[in-house]
């Protein structure tokens, strides 16, 4: 029986499906059409990471993250560069903090 799976995917998906002897059928979206995509997916990938704390699932998350970054006009290099000036500026996670009232 199909299964319709609208969402985005990895660039090998389709081949690895079709070597698998099932069909599909895919199409390409613009970078403005494949953003909002990107972004469900990015919803869906955390949700499967809280279910399984599987270590893949935060691959995903990434992937997906440093694709959106390039659709957004920045690099990872830049994305990164933020994220230390962020840490400069209000410090990182290392310590465990808990925030209870303020």
């Amino acid at each position: 029986m199909a299964k319709d799976q609208f969402k985005a995917i990895r660039d090998r998906v389709t081949e690895i499906i079709k070597n698998s002897g099932r069909e599909c059928i895919s199409k390409t979206l613009t970078d403005s059409e494949f953003l909002p995509e990107l972004e469900k997916r990015l919803s869906e990938e955390l949700d499967e990471y809280l279910e399984s704390k599987d270590p893949e699932e935060l691959v995903d998350l990434l992937e997906v993250i440093f694709r959106i970054t390039e659709l957004k006009g920045f690099s990872k290099e830049e994305l990164e560069a933020i994220r230390v000036k962020k840490k400069e500026k209000s410090g990182g996670l290392e310590k465990n903090l808990f925030l209870q009232n303020v």
